[in-house]
């Protein structure tokens, strides 16, 4: 086991709020690179060697140099603090693997939709699963060195509203990783309190308080 995971705090006893979040994305926009960089345990990964087999099913328009591919999950973990961990699950990105993200979607809080601004369009998919099952999401543009976009351009090109949080990132950088899911942590926050804001009533009204007799 390497330092850098093996040096890192084991799961509290007092831990006893799991969250599960899933990282998603086109092929190639950093998510397991995002999981294996912010896990405090060593990941689980599922990538195999990708194969001259591929080529004639897979997109490798911009990624030609990635020799490796995630053909289920990555798994790592988090703690938020001593009793609430975010569990994390980065989904595969390529399109014949596409059929297990409403399995992996099921039970999720919410979710990071990882970007690479210089393939914009592959994202498209993944915000529209996440839009179908209702699944509250924020959008991380990791740093690839590509052209530089307004970020009015990137929600025009997403077509996401300005309540969908939009962040920059480095997929590489633990801190910047755990940025985006104190972001995304923040974002279901206020999802849930103004959805408690806005829950009606109960009918009827709160039952009137009766004042003490004077003496």
């Amino acid at each position: 086991m390497d330092s850098a995971t093996s040096d890192r705090a084991a799961l509290q006893a007092t831990a006893d709020n799991g969250l599960k979040i899933v990282v998603v994305g086109g092929f190639g926009v950093g998510k397991t690179t995002m999981v294996r960089s912010v896990s405090e345990i060593r990941p689980l990964n599922t990538e195999e060697t990708m194969t001259r087999a591929g080529e004639a099913v897979d997109r490798l328009d911009g990624v030609r140099s990635k020799n490796s591919t995630t053909v289920a999950f990555d798994f790592g973990r988090i703690s938020l603090d001593e009793r609430s961990v975010l569990y994390l699950f980065g989904a595969p990105g390529q399109e014949r693997f596409w059929f297990l993200w409403d399995r992996l979607f099921s039970g999720t809080l919410g979710a990071v939709v990882l970007v690479d601004t210089r393939r914009l369009a592959d994202s498209w998919y993944a915000i529209d699963r996440l839009e179908h099952h209702g699944t509250p999401f924020i959008v991380a543009c990791n740093d690839f060195g590509g052209p530089l976009h307004t970020e009015q351009q990137i929600r025009e090109a997403l077509d996401i509203s300005a309540d969908v949080p939009l962040v920059e990132c480095d997929a590489r950088d633990r801190s910047s990783s755990k940025y985006v899911l104190i972001t995304l942590v923040e974002h279901l926050h206020r999802l849930s309190a103004a959805r408690t804001e806005d829950a009606p009533a109960p009918a009827g009204g709160a039952p009137a308080l009766t004042p003490e007799p004077t003496p």
